[in-house]
Order: structure tokens, then C-alpha cells, then sequence
């Protein structure tokens, strides 16, 4: 006769967690309910909630981050209670406890297949969800860039407007030491200003904004420095928005919208140049002609200012996920291989300023605003897209706190046809008491 209590020892759960434990070399830092309603683990830890056989199914045909991230969105896995919380907490119990990467054996497999069996998950493979990026073409063609820009940029310019503040600055932000306090839209025009008074531009200067996004620095460019600007993106979503942001604000004198590729900018003797957060998609190998395309594009002793996000070698495009869902074929490095492309362009570069810790806050208000409108957000994208959204900022935000990923600002000059730059003399002078204010 089999007992209540022999039933719970017997149940998914129970037998779910022995397999894992044995293929990770230690305790499940945490604990687990599968749709079976067994339940096991440390009580005080976070809970993962298997809601369904296909999240295992996914796991045996996609092992890893994506099988995960796959279950995940499509709510067949789940964690109760804060995400952000429970990824940390395991995070950081899996470094304590020592876990590590399943290698198995042989006789592993074996005895895992036994198990997934008994268990009744395997079958024919789950369909990958509909919100994962489906790229075709060459890598860093043309086209296939304009589809993945397209995939995560041209979401819809209302999903952007719920989920950003007014300014709608699709970067990090910056909290100047006596603006701690500030909020987010507060933080991004600081940022803003930053960059144009690196740049030092003055009222009728010739601006290059390549990768605009919604036209934060163009807009602001334009209206509070009074300088002429070029805005260059991929996205025709957000080509739409800025040209009409142009039409309100009056703006029509000084600003030029232009949706192409960056490899199709033609011309030249630009006063400045900036790109924000829009390095990491040109690639690895097309990295050098896009620092080339950067030292052509302004005039000489003028100005560039790259803010980018920089990863370790071990996973420079951000990971399975993030590949799959968010920013497919981006390409990120060490802060310092940046610094040597950009001088192999023949770009001297002049300061480097590291933006980290503000962008854990930046990601973590977006993620704030995520939740308290979440019933808006599924209306308007749906359930799936609003979980692959949850993931990315909790994830995202992660990564920068526990520095795993950074994000810089490069400032860097092109010299002269002597090999001098402008930062000499009184305006070297000027620019440097300047910086020192901000």
C-alpha cells in the first residue's frame, strides 16, 4: 500500500532535485515546486516553481541558459516572489556552495535518461517562443544588422514611452555626487550634459549622432547648445519619433534625421561625433572600420565621444539569452581593447570615465516601472514579451552590480594634420575647468 508520505518522497520534485543535485556536484540552493505539487528544498529559499513537463522537455533539447530563458518567458518556469531577489540569492548560494556546471558521464547520462523517463518529460521539441529573434544572412550584413536593430528597437515607440521617463534615453543614466537624489529624467539630462560639454560644442557646431535612438542627445543637442545635428539610426520606429519630436519642438533648422547604416554616412568635417550605447552591435571583426568610420566622419581636432558596454572575453556578446531575445550578433569587450581600437583608428584618446554602478540604478528604475505597470505592459506587448522584458532588466541590472559587465565613456580627439590635437594652450585650460564642474 503506498502511504501519503511515500508519495511525497516519490514526487517530481523529490526525485527532479536528486537529479540535479548529482549533476551539480552539491545541495539545490533552492527550492522546488514542480506541476506535480511536490515540493522540495531549503524552506527560507527562493522558490522555483516548474509549472509544466515542457520546461524540461526544453532543457533536454536546449541544456543551458537559453533551455532556461525559453521556459522562462513562456511561464512554464518560474520564481515566486521578487526575480531580482531570487537570482541573486541563488547566485550567490551556488558561489558558496561550490556548484558547478553539470560535466556528465557516460554512466550520468545514463542514469539522467532513466530518470527524465520515469519523470514522462521526453518527447518531440518544444517550438522555440515567438519572441525570439529569428535572423537569416551573413553575419553584420546590411540587412541582417536592420533586422536585429529592428527586432529589439522597433518593439513599438508606446512600449518605450510606458517603460522610459520623458526624456526617452535608452542609455545609462548619470548622478553627478551632489545630484545623488536625483530622478531618472533628472539623471539623463546630467548625462546629457556631460556628453555635450565633453564634446565642448557651441552654438552652431556640426553634430554626428550615430545610433540616435529616440533622439535624447539629438533633442537636447539641438535645443539647449544650439548646434546642428545629424541623427542616425536603423530603427524606422525611432527615425518616426524623432522626426516628428523635430516638427513639435521647431527644430527643423538644426536637426536632420537620417535612417541608414552607419556605413552609408557619407561626408565628412563633423565638429563632433557621438555614439551611445551603439558600439556593441557593430560586431568584433567590423569594430575596426567603425572606429575608422569615426575618425573619417569628424574633422580634424574635433571630437568623439563613445559610451559603450564592455564584458570580460569569456562572454563577450552577453550570453545565450541576451543573444536570443534581446540584442542578437552583439559584440562586447574589455574596457582597454576598446581603448587600442579606437587609437589604431588614429583617434587619440583622452579620458576614459566609467559609468557602472549609475547604470544598476538606471536598469533598476526602468525595472520598477516595468512592475508597477504591468498589467499595461501585457495589454500592449503580451505576457511572453513582458516576461522577456522582466528577465533582461533583472539580469541586466545583475550583471552591472556584480561587475560582470561595465559601461564608459570614451572621449578622444582627432589630431591635427601635425599630429596636435586642441586641447592646448588656453582652451586646453578651459575644457579641463570645465569637465572639473560637472
Amino acid at each position: 500500500m503506498t502511504t501519503a508520505r511515500t508519495a511525497v518522497r516519490s514526487g517530481a520534485a523529490q526525485r527532479l532535485a536528486a537529479l540535479l543535485e548529482g549533476a551539480l556536484g552539491g545541495p539545490l540552493p533552492v527550492r522546488l515546486r514542480t506541476w506535480d505539487g511536490s515540493e522540495t528544498g531549503p524552506a527560507d529559499a527562493p522558490v522555483v516553481v516548474v509549472r509544466s513537463k515542457r520546461a524540461l522537455r526544453r532543457l533536454l533539447w536546449q541544456p543551458g541558459e537559453l533551455g532556461v530563458a525559453q521556459a522562462y518567458v513562456t511561464g512554464e518556469l518560474d520564481v515566486e516572489g521578487d526575480l531580482a531577489h531570487g537570482l541573486r540569492a541563488m547566485w550567490a548560494a551556488a558561489r558558496e556552495r561550490g556548484l558547478h556546471a553539470p560535466k556528465l558521464s557516460p554512466a550520468d547520462w545514463t542514469r539522467a535518461i532513466a530518470e527524465v523517463l520515469r519523470l514522462g518529460v521526453v518527447g518531440p521539441r518544444p517550438p522555440a517562443p515567438v519572441t525570439q529573434a529569428r535572423l537569416r544572412g551573413s553575419m553584420h550584413s546590411k540587412a541582417r544588422d536592420r533586422a536585429a536593430i529592428s527586432h529589439h528597437y522597433d518593439l513599438s515607440n508606446d512600449f518605450y514611452r510606458l517603460l522610459l521617463d520623458e526624456t526617452m534615453a535608452y542609455s545609462c543614466g548619470y548622478w553627478p555626487d551632489d545630484k545623488t537624489e536625483a530622478a531618472p529624467a533628472e539623471a539623463q539630462r546630467a548625462k546629457l550634459e556631460l556628453i555635450c560639454r565633453k564634446l565642448a560644442l557651441v552654438p552652431g557646431a556640426r553634430l554626428l549622432d550615430i545610433g540616435c535612438g529616440w533622439g535624447s542627445l539629438t533633442l537636447y543637442a539641438a535645443q539647449q547648445h544650439k548646434v546642428r545635428v545629424t541623427a542616425v539610426t536603423l530603427a524606422r520606429e525611432q527615425a518616426a519619433y524623432v522626426r516628428e519630436q523635430v516638427r513639435e519642438r521647431g527644430l527643423t533648422d538644426r536637426v536632420e534625421v537620417v535612417c541608414q547604416d552607419y556605413r552609408d554616412i557619407t561626408g565628412s568635417a563633423y565638429d563632433a561625433v557621438a555614439t551611445i550605447e551603439m558600439g556593441e552591435h557593430v560586431g568584433d571583426d567590423e569594430y575596426p572600420a567603425f572606429a575608422a568610420a569615426l575618425h573619417r566622419l569628424v574633422r580634424p581636432q574635433g571630437r568623439v565621444l563613445v559610451q559603450q558596454m564592455s564584458r570580460g572575453t569569456t562572454a563577450p556578446g552577453g550570453g545565450a539569452f541576451i543573444e536570443a531575445y534581446i540584442a542578437p550578433d552583439m559584440h562586447m569587450r574589455p574596457m582597454g581593447e576598446t581603448v587600442g581600437l579606437l587609437e589604431a583608428a588614429g583617434l587619440e584618446v583622452r579620458s576614459v570615465e566609467s559609468l557602472r554602478e549609475h547604470y544598476v540604478r538606471t536598469i533598476n528604475a526602468w525595472h520598477q516601472t516595468l512592475e508597477e505597470r504591468w498589467p499595461d505592459f501585457v495589454r500592449l506587448v503580451g505576457e511572453e514579451t513582458a516576461r522577456v522584458w522582466r528577465l533582461y532588466l533583472v539580469g541586466g541590472a545583475l550583471a552591472f552590480e556584480e561587475r560582470r559587465m561595465g559601461v564608459d565613456q570614451f572621449l578622444a580627439v582627432r589630431p591635427g594634420a601635425t599630429g596636435d590635437s586642441n586641447l592646448t594652450g588656453a582652451e586646453a585650460g578651459d575644457w579641463y575647468r570645465r569637465l572639473a564642474e560637472l
